[in-house]
């Protein structure tokens, strides 16, 4: 068995009401000014925690513009703005997109080399601003991981900075920060979550530790996903999601995922798919086409999701396909690429992109090919 490396967030506060204590923690770290990054959607939660926050003596600034699908000149353009507001600290308040940018912007607002430079593993040279994270989603777990993702507009495909570096000096995942997203988004991130936890389990690269921890993940989501979509004042469900999405963001750095996110970002990519749709539509075609690879592994993710266990693992593991798409539907997602606008006769050059996503392709419990691509692609179509 190989090893893993573990880079986890110093400090990780969990639950309901803890983001009253950012503003303290930053205090007793030292800072004085620092910057929010968050977006127009979350103004008014801005605002309030601001205001909580100042209590504390600090001195916010805000920059609440991020893009739900950032670019690699959108980033620039708010890193050009951060630098002029002279921050020692960066907040991030939001989904994925946010926090990403936050962890960007940490790490690179007093750098002069683009964002383009240290795309990939380890390029990152280090980090000087003090970074916290808080999501207001239950989906990319970025606040614990060593990712941060930005659509690169030349080549049409998201592009991953994977860095120690990256990782935030705090995290609050705090379930209150959930409770007004709408249904639609509740799925699509509620998806990518259970993507991270599944992906991360049935891996080239997996590991005891981060089995443990992406099947609980399975648990919690699979159980809660449906109770939170019909009824956003569900606190018990908003509650599990929110440590379901925590168990996928942990199992990002030591293991991360597969073939599902590749090819998932292509559709991001060119079409501008939401990530977690992407993922919701590809997952059940990509895990059918790994089945073979590891059908141990997927009926205990069948298991995990809720399956009645019985007969051979192979059929248990396809019952867990079948809930997988059950529990899309029952969340209002789409049931194929071709209602997410894509074209047929693009599904060969879709292909060819995902190709190049050979980070995440190589931790695939099968060998994915230009080939086997175009079948998944026509296969969820």
């Amino acid at each position: 068995m190989s090893f893993i490396g573990m880079q986890q967030v110093p400090t990780l506060m969990v639950g309901e009401g803890c983001a009253a204590e950012v503003g303290r923690w930053l205090k007793g770290r030292g800072c004085r000014r620092p910057l929010l990054v968050s977006c127009r959607a979350l103004h008014g939660t801005c605002q309030t925690l601001m205001k909580l926050w100042g209590t504390d003596g600090l001195e916010f600034v805000c920059l609440p513009e991020v893009d739900a699908e950032p670019t690699v000149a959108g980033f620039e353009g708010l890193r050009t703005r951060a630098g002029a507001l002279a921050p020692d600290a960066v907040v991030g308040l939001g989904g994925g997109s946010v926090l990403d940018v936050a962890k960007l912007l940490a790490a690179l607002v007093d750098r002069p080399e683009p964002v383009r430079a240290v795309f990939g593993i380890d390029r990152l040279p280090g980090r000087n601003l003090t970074l916290v994270c808080l999501p207001s989603t239950a989906g990319t777990g970025s606040e614990v991981s060593p990712n941060a993702i930005l659509l690169d507009e030349a080549t049409e495909l998201k592009q991953g900075v994977i860095s120690r570096h990256l990782v935030p000096d705090a995290a609050f995942v705090d379930p209150e920060l959930t409770y007004s997203l709408p249904p639609a988004v509740t799925a699509a991130t509620g998806f990518d979550a259970l993507t991270h936890c599944i992906e991360a389990f049935a891996n080239r690269h997996a590991h005891p530790w981060v089995d443990a921890v992406a099947l609980q993940g399975i648990r919690w989501i699979g159980g809660y996903l449906e109770r939170a979509v019909r009824d956003g004042s569900d606190r018990e469900a908003r509650r599990y999601l929110a440590y379901g999405s925590l168990c996928g963001g942990l199992c990002l750095g030591p293991v991360n995922t597969a073939a599902v996110h590749a090819l998932a970002y292509p559709l991001g990519g060119r079409y501008r798919v939401a990530h977690g749709v992407a993922n919701a539509v590809l997952l059940p075609h990509v895990l059918r086409f790994n089945l073979e690879a590891a059908p141990d592994r997927y009926a205990e993710v069948a298991r995990a999701l809720g399956v009645t266990d019985g007969g051979s693992v192979e059929a248990v593991a396809r019952r867990g396909l079948e809930r997988l798409v059950a529990l899309a539907r029952a969340c209002g997602l789409p049931r194929g690429l071709a209602e997410l606008g894509i074209r047929r006769e693009d599904l060969p050059e879709l292909a060819r992109s995902a190709m190049q996503v050979q980070r995440l392709l190589r931790n695939n419990l099968r060998l994915v090919t230009e080939t086997d691509a175009r079948a998944i692609y026509e296969a969820a179509f």
